[in-house]
């Protein structure tokens, strides 16, 4: 089968910084990012659909049949049943959402086109559970279910490590899932209020302490009295210490020193200095506001709690501090103390008070170069022109 993960033109705006350097389905969310999930309910060949900056570094395959699969849904039993019952020239559709569709060629090539309507197509509703990636927010919202979920497939047909460290103390250990590899020391590893997984070759310090549901990904670090709390998730050679609640970390990123962190998301190759703090709720207890780009204006997230979302190569020195709802873009360079704007747009450096410049394209590679071979990962040069388009596309906001 030829499974396709597409992207919408409204979702990628609602899911910047993050859909800047990436197609939708490479999120991360739970353990596994929504490609991932897919790959294991849905067997086939992958590819994406995306904007064309990044359909080189993603291409998208036609074949003369195609599943076009909505790259922010996350799949479960119910919807996978649903798909595969689809006939020929049929579509999946919950409310105004276009789940999945099974198409022809030329369809295919209407949806490269940004062309999803498929009014063509044969509509099935879909009356099920559905869970969707709309906004930021929504990624660590529903990454709590998500760990539920993943852990019970992920885990499946396979057999935990048992804990030999006499100094680590463990609560629920049934639901407490260590894969091979991983080293543990002096720990505490709750599980009583959702599972704990701790992937291949991740290291968990001593005195740090982790309650679940926490997904800790393959490589990943908890570094020494570390408090890592309920629906957070630490993605792939992360690195983390000081407190952490209800966030993810995508990958390859360092949090690696004291400081709170909640309710945010970040993305892969940051660094957040030492002392760094979150705010995720405002004094007055409000609902926090977040900039919306398509309507230009602050648009309430109805939400009580909601911290930080920071985008590709960014990163923060010691003792920054960031104000509920902030958004960061990719390839900052932030540094100095005080509060930072709530907006800070791609490529810039600097510090608070309005003091902020643009980060000219070669020394933010450079950078991103160094901080990635550290990892012995490699900045190819499909990413420097991703990065050089979306250095362009941004200017207008850094003006």
């Amino acid at each position: 089968m030829n499974i396709v993960l597409f992207d919408t033109t409204q979702s990628r705006t609602s899911l910047k910084p993050f859909s800047h350097t990436r197609p939708l389905a490479k999120v991360r969310i739970g353990i596994c990012t929504i490609e991932e999930k897919w790959r294991h309910y849905l067997k086939g060949d992958y590819s994406f659909l995306t904007v064309p900056y990044l359909s080189n570094k993603f291409p998208c395959v036609e074949a003369s049949q195609n599943l076009c699969v909505n790259g922010t849904v996350c799949p479960n039993e119910v919807l996978v049943e649903a798909i595969n019952n689809l006939g020929s020239h049929q579509k999946l559709v919950q409310d105004n959402t276009l789940i999945a569709a099974s198409c022809d060629k030329k369809t295919l090539q209407d949806f490269q086109n940004g062309d999803f309507g498929a009014s063509h197509l044969q509509s099935i509703s879909f009356e099920g559970p559905l869970t969707q990636i709309k906004n930021n927010w929504d990624i660590f919202l529903l990454n709590g279910q998500e760990i539920r979920k993943d852990f019970r497939w992920v885990c499946q047909g396979k057999t935990t490590q048992p804990v030999q460290d006499q100094h680590t103390v463990t609560y629920n250990e049934k639901d407490i899932f260590i894969e091979e590899g991983a080293s543990i020391k002096a720990a505490t590893l709750n599980a009583e209020s959702g599972p704990i997984y701790i992937g291949s070759n991740a290291i968990v310090k001593e005195s740090a302490i982790i309650k679940g549901p926490v997904a800790i990904c393959k490589g990943a670090q908890i570094n020494t009295s570390a408090r890592i709390s309920s629906r957070t998730t630490i993605g792939p050679y992360a690195k983390v210490g000081g407190e952490i609640s209800n966030s993810v970390i995508i990958g390859y990123s360092n949090k690696a020193h004291d400081g709170f962190m909640g309710n945010s998301v970040i993305g892969e190759w940051c660094n957040i200095g030492a002392g760094t703090n979150t705010s995720n709720l405002r004094s007055d207890y409000a609902n926090i506001k977040i900039w919306d780009e398509q309507r230009e204006t602050f648009e309430t997230t109805e939400l009580q709690f909601c911290g930080i979302f920071m985008g590709d190569y960014s990163k923060c020195a010691i003792n920054s501090a960031f104000d509920a709802g902030t958004i960061v873009g990719i390839s900052t360079n932030l540094l100095g103390v005080g509060l930072f704007d709530k907006v800070i747009p791609s490529f810039t450096w600097g510090t608070p008070n309005n003091r902020i410049q643009t980060y000219q394209l070669e020394k933010a590679l450079e950078s991103a170069e160094r901080m990635m071979k550290r990892r012995m990962v490699q900045l190819t040069e499909e990413d420097k022109k991703v990065l050089a388009h979306v250095f362009l596309t941004t200017a207008v906001y850094r003006s």
